[in-house]
């Protein structure tokens, strides 16, 4: 297997473009990794309509407080939609996004081209839109 593979992660909408547009630097699993480096965001086909209708409300999807990030009427789903580097696995944090019990940290976000492609859960291995 080539090693230069990206490695993805799926994420939910809204979550997804919350961090790939720097607003959200932790994403919270049930899981801890070890993992560290650079990583695609794949945008997964389901939304968390929750999480949506208080960003639409003007409302901080998880502390509820109000909040002047506007989202697009419309996510992308189902496809890369940006990137990221890894660059710890918490158990703690003050950051008003960890919710745990672990939260991968982030940094560099950035939106890239959507690239339709199918997801899974964990981590995976993408080669020319195709799942390894």
């Amino acid at each position: 297997m080539v090693s230069d593979v990206p490695v993805c992660l799926s994420i939910r909408q809204p979550w997804a473009w919350l961090i790939i547009h720097r607003h959200k630097t932790v994403e919270n699993r049930s899981w801890h990794t070890n993992r560290r480096g650079r990583i695609l965001i794949h945008a997964g086909k389901a939304i968390d309509r929750e999480a949506t209708a208080f960003l639409r409300a003007g409302r901080h999807p998880v502390t509820g407080r109000r909040w002047d990030v506007v989202a697009p009427d419309r996510f992308e789903v189902g496809g890369i939609v940006g990137e990221a580097a890894i660059v710890a696995c918490l158990r703690q944090s003050d950051s008003e996004w960890f919710v745990g019990p672990y939260g991968i940290e982030l940094a560099g976000a950035r939106p890239l081209p959507f690239v339709a492609c199918r997801g899974m859960l964990g981590f995976f291995k993408l080669s020319g839109g195709i799942i390894l």
